[in-house]
């Protein structure tokens, strides 16, 4: 059996997905054949494979840090949420199809042996596999047919490591209170805890672990202090979005409408990296800023459903009036989609079949959903000639006149849209402002004469190092080597 860990969570956004990235890279640099894995994924921020299909970002994030391209076995089940019940299901990297919240819970169970082949194939070139939960492993409520903690690490004879984060309180109960909702079996699974995001004196915290110890005999193996670089890499779901509402004051002001389905937000981060820009993800309630240089519609898991919430916030008026005060918008995918005059869906891809939303017209296109998903990595030029680089995952086909200005031209052929006065766009290409040329470019439309910013990928891979001598410095690595089964 190829060694392996898996580290399940005391709740949701503890940072499981973190610190198995710095793991894979610490791991990595030690010469080890490294493999991350998350048996189910429950997240809207998704990544092309090198086999042509589509996993959760952060298991794409975690495959970098292993210096290896993404692959569809590293999360078998990926769940896209399309409403509060309902979700698109996506298996082995394929889309599956739709999937209520109870339909799931009842079929769970049967993709088991999908996911524990993933596991093996992954297993079969790897000196040790990473693995991580989802959620928390505390909830018991969804431990029939689970896949995707107890169930799957019980299934699979695997050793588990719990991730508390303390920054949000409650350390002390989230520890032993998960340990006392699971059964005999499941605890002595459990071989310790890791503490993260702990701010201040580690010092003062000994008497927790006097006390976690003394209701759980579970050792500590870390407390791990708050790493602030963090903010640069890729977030696993929505669940962090919230703390980017505000903007920092600086000169160029960027507005992202928060979409109920809001997807592949990490189009973002190259944005947020820059020192002149301010970027704020508007939450529902609050009108689109006034101020704002440019208003960027994102990528959408339900463009209709979502289309007519943009309408019900007022922000389809703030669009033009930002656009009357001589702003410019941009949309991404999804929200491309939107800028156009219509969206059809013929055979009911996000809802009812035949419905036919009207779009905010604001470029003279239309779309029309269809059954096959784009799913490829692709590179290319924007219409100035400068390269761009990223990957499509979209379910429409948008056409019409402004499509004979394209933004793009990806491996040969047009992508995306621009309005005759140049001042609203679209395309489909996800993680185009990672390209350095094309942001810089883009934002001195913005700002005349601006510095160009520092190098994204660079900063990247510099920040998983960082991540990794974070974590040699404060977890105790020999443990976790025994646990996982690795020899000396």
């Amino acid at each position: 059996m190829t060694p392996a860990l898996m580290l399940q969570g005391t709740g949701s956004d503890v940072g499981k997905s973190l610190l198995t990235a710095g793991l894979c890279r610490l791991f990595t640099r030690r010469g080890l054949k490294v493999r991350p894995f998350k048996p189910q994924n429950m997240s809207n921020n998704a990544a092309v494979t090198r086999d042509g299909g589509e996993i959760g970002r952060a298991q794409a994030l975690q495959a970098r840090a292993c210096g290896v391209p993404p692959l569809a076995d590293m999360n078998p089940v990926l769940i896209k949420p399309q409403s509060e019940t309902g979700a698109q299901l996506v298996v082995c990297g394929a889309v599956w199809g739709q999937a209520g919240a109870a339909d799931y819970q009842r079929m769970k169970a049967g993709l088991l042996p999908r996911v524990l082949e993933s596991f093996a194939r992954l297993g079969a070139g790897a000196d040790l596999l990473l693995v991580e939960g989802a959620g928390s492993a505390a909830e018991i409520n969804l431990r029939a047919g689970d896949i995707a903690n107890m169930g799957f690490a019980s299934a699979a004879d695997l050793p588990v490591v719990l991730v508390v984060d303390i920054d949000r309180g409650g350390a002390i109960a989230a520890v032993v209170g998960t340990w006392m909702v699971l059964p005999p079996e499941e605890r002595a699974r459990i071989r310790g805890y890791i503490i993260n995001r702990f701010r201040g004196d580690p010092a003062l915290f000994a008497p927790a672990l006097e006390i976690i110890a003394g209701h759980t005999g579970l050792p500590c193996l870390g407390i791990v202090p708050w790493f602030a670089e963090a903010a640069l890499l890729p977030a696993e779901d929505s669940a962090s979005l919230s703390a980017r509402s505000d903007a920092p004051a600086r000169p160029l002001r960027i507005a992202v409408p928060r979409l109920p389905c809001i997807a592949n937000f990490d189009d973002f981060d190259p944005l947020t990296a820059e020192a002149d820009v301010g970027l704020s993800l508007v939450p529902p309630g609050r009108a689109l800023p006034g101020d704002a240089d440019l208003i960027i519609l994102p990528g959408s898991k339900a463009t209709i459903a979502d289309l007519a919430f943009l309408r019900a916030q007022g922000w389809d008026l703030d669009l033009t009036a930002h656009l009357r005060r001589g702003g410019r918008v941009l949309g991404i995918c999804g929200g491309y989609q939107m800028l156009g005059r219509r969206i059809a869906d013929p055979l009911g891809i996000e809802g009812p079949a035949g419905t036919i939303a009207t779009g905010l017209g604001l470029l003279d296109v239309e779309t029309e959903m269809e059954g096959v998903k784009v799913l490829r990595d692709t590179h290319g030029v924007d219409y100035l000639g400068r390269p761009v680089r990223g990957y499509e995952m979209h379910m429409g086909r948008t056409s019409g006149p402004d499509a004979e200005r394209p933004l793009l031209i990806l491996d040969g052929r047009p992508d995306g849209a621009r309005s005759p006065d140049g001042r609203v766009s679209g395309c489909y290409l996800h993680g185009l402002f990672a390209s350095d040329p094309f942001r810089a470019g883009f934002l001195a439309t913005l700002r005349p004469g601006r510095v160009a910013g520092a190098d994204w990928e660079p900063r990247i891979e510099a920040v998983l190092d960082r991540l990794a001598e974070h974590l040699a410095c404060h977890l105790d690595l020999p443990a976790l080597e025994g646990i996982a089964g690795l020899k000396p």
